[in-house]
């Protein structure tokens, strides 16, 4: 039996999008989404908010539709759709990070950072054919360090 391990995340884009060329001609579109929890502090009475950071990548072909690069601009509004992982990254002082990443399978800009350039916004589906977990993508693939 098939099973399915989605997410679907609402937030703001952090930083405007970096587009990484791989081997193979595999293109990765990175961007940081944040999602802010909000809620009244029992205690002070005060309105308090947490944000979690997820690091979203599109997977593109060299030759592929670009063009939604455009619209991931610092600030913007987006749904995403895709399949979340957690990977953990050693920093330069040794201590050792867990990141939440998504890949992009669907995305939709509810709210363009400014809003005068961009016009007929709606889902943008990535294309299904591409290779999503090849071996050379880098930092950006599950290998045996993810599950240690």
């Amino acid at each position: 039996m098939a099973t399915v391990f989605e997410t679907r995340l609402i937030g703001n884009i952090g930083k405007d999008a970096h587009v990484k060329t791989m081997d193979r001609g595999i293109i990765a579109i990175n961007f940081p989404v944040a999602h802010n929890k909000n809620w009244k502090d029992k205690k002070t009475g005060q309105m308090r908010t947490k944000t979690t950071w997820v690091n979203c990548t599109i997977w593109k072909r060299e030759g592929s539709n670009m063009r939604i690069i455009d619209f991931l601009t610092r600030g913007t509004l987006v749904e995403v759709l895709g399949t979340p992982f957690a990977k953990t990254v050693q920093l330069e002082d040794g201590q050792m990070r867990t990141e939440i990443r998504l890949n992009v399978s669907k995305t939709n800009i509810l709210r363009p950072a400014n809003r005068e350039d961009h016009e007929g916004l709606g889902y943008v589906d990535q294309d299904e054919e591409e290779d999503q977990y090849g071996t050379s993508l880098d930092d950006f693939s599950l290998d045996g360090d993810d599950f240690e």
